[in-house]
């Protein structure tokens, strides 16, 4: 289980040691007709459209609104990391450079619609844009923990057939190992400043990679995700997520539960590798418009997190019950 809390004031650890309250009071701007519209699908007010795309549908309107100065000032992506780096893209960057991304799949990779992908990445910029970028091409993404194993990824590339992996330089040593027995693999996309003999670098190919790419009209019920399990018995099953039931059915998570608005920037601390990375880290912040924060940490430090929620704004916050007790009982006079 993970709790969310919201917060419009910058000491967001106070929040932690007051009583429960409700944040759902406070001023709203007023939200956009793309949030409605999803909404009203989702409480089955209107029929689920037939063809359904996140990238084209949602993420490119959110894109025109920000053009036309009909959007608040606010970034579609904000990532740091404890060097103190910053990646921040608008929803027109993130656009653009997922567009780049998916001729990347298309054609170094030479992936088709329909294809599987899988990415075993940490807490990187990248992982989002391949995100997108496999929406806009109908390829399905397959998103992998870094804690895998050559056992556990060699599992996974077998099961879903998957033609393509990407991964960091710390696992394609693993992936290496178990290449020959992967019949299904035809491609391996590193995500590293470096090259490695036997990999195509994504980094470089998306320097050079054109923009121009019209996004694949897909079904509502196509698929888009699959995940692993975990916690069961045997070995992990494949669970299918189509374009429509993250895509829309997240809508009323964001617009309700996490009460985001297009003025908000959300901080899951999920890992890449769980369903929650999708529903608090993608579908649900960016159908409300919202900013999806990312704090590239290795490890969970709390005195990380308490600076963190102190020194940028913040406003709905994500994380496990076990580190918001540690948060609590952490020394603030430190």
């Amino acid at each position: 289980m993970r709790m969310f809390i919201k917060s419009w004031i910058p000491q967001c650890l106070q929040i932690l040691r007051l009583p429960c309250r409700s944040f759902h009071g406070y001023h709203r701007l007023l939200t956009s007709q793309i949030i409605s519209h999803y909404e009203a699908i989702h409480q089955y007010k209107k029929e689920l459209p037939k063809y359904f795309n996140f990238a084209s549908d949602v993420l490119d309107e959110w894109s025109q609104l920000e053009k036309d100065g009909r959007k608040p000032a606010n970034p579609a992506f904000w990532w740091v990391n404890e060097e103190r780096e910053e990646v921040k893209w608008s929803f027109e960057e993130l656009g653009f450079l997922s567009r780049k991304a998916a001729n990347v799949l298309s054609e170094a990779c030479g992936l088709q619609r329909g294809d599987r992908v899988i990415a075993v990445l940490p807490r990187v910029p990248e992982w989002w844009l391949l995100n997108v970028a496999c929406m806009r091409t109908g390829i399905i993404f397959v998103p992998g923990t870094s804690q895998l194993t050559a056992k556990d990824i060699l599992y996974r590339l077998q099961a879903s057939k998957a033609k393509c992996i990407i991964t960091s330089d710390t696992l394609a040593p693993a992936v290496e190992s178990v290449v020959p027995d992967s019949q299904f693999l035809k491609s391996k996309l590193i995500v590293g400043k470096g090259s490695r003999d036997g990999w195509l670098n994504l980094k470089e190919l998306v320097a050079v990679a054109s923009a121009e790419h019209k996004c694949v009209q897909t079904r509502s019920q196509d698929p888009m995700l699959i995940y692993f399990t975990s916690g069961t018995t045997g070995f992990p099953k494949m669970v299918v997520q189509s374009h429509s039931s993250y895509g829309i059915g997240l809508v009323s998570g964001g617009r309700r539960w996490m009460n985001l608005t297009p003025s908000d920037i959300m901080w899951n601390t999920s890992d890449t590798g769980w369903a929650k990375a999708a529903w608090g880290s993608v579908f649900a912040p960016w159908i409300c418009g919202s900013c999806v924060f990312v704090h590239h940490m290795p490890q969970f430090k709390p005195e990380v997190i308490a600076e963190t929620l102190s020194r940028y704004p913040i406003t709905t916050f994500c994380t496990a019950p076990t580190a918001y007790r540690m948060l609590v009982q952490h020394d603030l006079s430190r």
